[in-house]
């Protein structure tokens, strides 16, 4: 058995991402000591592999959770996934070094920018995706977004950008005052409008993931400053009591 400090050593996750992923039930220990200690074994290891194969093809948490769950997941074809995804990123990154040494040893007089190429990688995630994106939240948003044009695509990202600036503009209130509630609501019809239903057991997922996952993390606090997505985290616990 391992303790969560010890897994967070061994898999490079941090011990406040473990512990979000106990508390919305996508890693599990397999037992608690009766100190409380969170202890991981060989199941529990396996199983952080497995999310990790999934967090590399970027789908979010909760259908991550979907998938793994579901009786018809195949655990050998996913590790089959998980081989052909790092000799590609392996392939990528070889190309790269050779690159890089080439300039270094004869100046930049060859104009190759084919190492940077990563079509590869990104259609396996695509048909990785499809292959495993049959979870109820992603078919919705995939039939929602299937004929998006540009013009409707820009508009999502700018509705979103707005409502985050708009918490950014809040963070100095009370989570739970009015202005930030109102501003989760909007955010909750936004999603529901442009992606899928989003419930309040959904929000709250999203609402802890905006400050465990540093992506969320990072591009919210772009939006509305520093700062942003601790306190949207807050407020969209507030709404979902």
């Amino acid at each position: 058995m391992m303790t969560v400090n010890e897994v967070s050593k061994l898999s490079g996750i941090s011990v406040r991402t473990l512990h979000y992923y106990d508390q919305i039930g996508l890693l599990y220990p397999d037992q608690v000591s009766e100190a409380g200690y969170r202890l991981y074994g060989q199941a529990s290891l396996e199983r952080l592999q497995q999310i990790l194969l999934f967090r590399q093809l970027e789908f979010p948490l909760k259908e991550i959770k979907d998938i793994i769950d579901s009786p018809d997941f195949n655990k050998e074809e996913a590790l089959d996934q998980q081989i052909q995804m790092l000799r590609l990123q392996q392939e990528h990154l070889s190309g790269l070094i050779n690159l890089a040494l080439e300039i270094k040893k004869n100046g930049v007089n060859k104009m190759d920018f084919k190492p940077f190429d990563t079509s590869k990688l990104d259609e396996y995630a695509k048909e990785a995706k499809e292959r495993w994106g049959d979870s109820a939240a992603y078919q919705e948003s995939a039939r929602k977004t299937k004929n998006y044009t540009k013009e409707d695509w820009n508009m999502a990202n700018e509705q979103m950008t707005s409502v985050f600036a708009e918490f950014g503009k809040l963070k100095e209130l009370p989570p739970e005052s009015p202005d930030a509630q109102m501003a989760v609501k909007k955010l909750q019809d936004l999603i529901s409008q442009f992606y899928y239903a989003c419930d309040k057991e959904v929000l709250a997922g999203l609402g802890q993931m905006y400050t465990a996952d540093q992506r969320f993390k990072d591009n919210i606090d772009k939006m509305g400053g520093n700062g942003t997505a601790e306190f949207a985290a807050r407020a969209i616990a507030c709404y979902c009591k």
